[in-house]
């Protein structure tokens, strides 16, 4: 039997259980508050939330590999054009476009133009310094180290700060060598 083909974005968005999107929204909101309340520090909030993506991108990426049919991406920009087109859809409705890429290809940028996370949301003053989608920035990297692909992920452009998109910069630190726990020839 030959393998699946890879699935689109779309496609695959169209079969996966959804939670209302307004509901999803409001929910991360209220995360976002209660760490702005414990926390207190827009800094510290913005690590936890870095830190909270990480965790989750660590294990989404099983879910992705699995309902995607993706096979493995060998190159930085190949893997790049997946997230953006097929990980963003599948996870959040939208995709992303990829630009700006470095001459060496291990720098490029993610575009949203559209963010449900934002829906209903308006950073006060004394949260300027906040990146309330920082989450997403470690979703990528801790679902790019489960590829081997040790990145790192920092924001440019925040619509919530008045620039016209989200860009996210993804800029690829090194390819981790696979490592397996037994040898074949033994």
């Amino acid at each position: 039997m030959a393998p699946a083909a890879p699935k689109s974005g779309d496609a695959i968005f169209a079969s996966v259980d959804r939670v209302n999107a307004e509901l999803f929204t409001l929910t991360y909101g209220a995360i976002v508050r209660q760490l702005l309340t414990d926390l207190e520090e827009v800094e510290e909030v913005n690590k936890q939330l870095d830190q909270m993506g990480y965790n989750i991108g660590v294990r989404l990426v099983d879910e992705f590999l699995a309902k995607s049919n993706v096979s493995r991406c060998v190159e930085f920009r190949e893997t790049a054009e997946v997230i953006a087109k097929v990980g963003f859809k599948m996870f959040l409705g939208v995709t992303a476009s990829v630009t700006n890429w470095d001459t060496e290809g291990t720098t490029c940028s993610l575009i949203l133009e559209d963010n449900p996370l934002v829906d209903f949301v308006e950073l006060p003053d004394t949260c300027q310094g906040l990146y309330y989608c920082n989450i997403l920035s470690g979703v990528v990297r801790g679902a790019l180290e489960m590829v081997s692909m040790k990145t790192e992920v920092t924001w440019l452009r925040d619509m919530l700060k008045g620039d016209d998109v989200f860009e996210l910069q993804v800029k690829l630190l090194k390819q981790i060598p696979e490592e397996y726990p037994y040898k074949d020839d033994e």
